[in-house]
């Protein structure tokens, strides 16, 4: 099932200020910056929904890779598909109230799964360059620079149009604390102005299975 065309600008959703950010380890920092499910929602109109049309996979990349993703029409539209909806072990902690944000979580409540999609206009990215740019989404998330992000985001796929099938890049982080572990990816479109992150966040859980699991059955739709 897919969700509806996000409107809402990245920087909406960013509720926890990491003060003084530099001034920490990227760890330290990031850790206290994982978004709540108390955090406010985006206050713009909800969209309408967008029917996927029949040939949705024509005109787009075989996949997403940073390079490729350049090449993507500028009226490309790109989804998440959420099977978790009709996942017995996932239940709707955070349901989405159409601003392109909402969350999962395991039913024996160790792990979530927070899902986002929209433009990025008020992300300081960088044109023709997606893997910059998506460290760019990731920054603002943590409310740090992009250049500190770099420096510890590692490269990895979200799966592309069907779940399994490995072909959108990313970028991600990830860290913990005592038991609590999360991992955090995002990618941006630059052809399109829009991206998509995706937060796994485990308390006793395996973070890196859960992680695996909730990205093989969510691909990014690209049409």
């Amino acid at each position: 099932m897919n969700r509806s065309a996000a409107t809402s600008p990245l920087a909406r959703t960013v509720t926890v200020a990491c003060v003084g950010a530099l001034a920490l380890t990227l760890s330290g920092c990031v850790y206290s910056a994982i978004p709540t499910d108390e955090a406010p929602r985006p206050s713009s109109s909800a969209p309408q929904e967008t029917a996927e049309p029949e040939g949705a996979e024509s005109g787009v990349p075989s996949a997403l890779t940073f390079d490729a993703g350049t090449a993507l029409p500028a009226s490309a539209y790109i989804e998440w598909g959420d099977s978790l909806m009709a996942d017995d072990g996932w239940e709707i902690t955070s349901p989405d109230d159409g601003n392109g944000s909402w969350t999962h979580g395991t039913v024996d409540g160790t792990c979530t799964a927070q899902f986002w999609q929209g433009f990025t206009g008020d992300v300081d990215t960088v044109p023709g360059d997606d893997s910059a740019s998506s460290d760019a989404i990731l920054a603002t998330l943590l409310q740090t620079d992009p250049a500190t992000v770099t420096a510890h985001a590692s490269d990895g796929t979200f799966s592309y149009q069907v779940g399994g099938n490995a072909g959108v890049d990313h970028r991600r982080l990830a860290s913990g604390q005592d038991d609590r572990n999360w991992i955090m990816a995002a990618r941006a479109f630059t052809a399109t102005g829009v991206g998509v992150y995706l937060l796994v966040d485990c308390t006793g859980g395996d973070v890196e299975a859960v992680f695996a699991e909730v990205v093989d059955k969510n691909p990014i739709i690209a049409y």
